[in-house]
């Protein structure tokens, strides 16, 4: 992950609007979080090729005609 978090999460709010709401805050640091855990996975190895995710797709879309 990223070695110095904290300050970029401060970075981020920074960035928001002054009239942001705590729900943007939230919002903001929710997407951040999703990303992050996405990186995080993609460097263990946490992932399916985008062949076989499209084929799984093709075979429930014609199980279900």
């Amino acid at each position: 992950m990223t070695t110095n978090l904290k300050e970029e999460i401060i970075a981020l709010i920074r960035k928001l609007p002054e009239d942001a709401t705590i729900d943007d805050i939230m919002y903001h640091l929710y997407v951040k979080k999703k990303i992050l855990t996405g990186i995080e996975e993609v460097e263990l190895g946490k992932v399916i090729p985008h062949k076989q995710v499209m084929e799984n797709a093709k075979k429930r879309l014609e199980e279900r005609l």
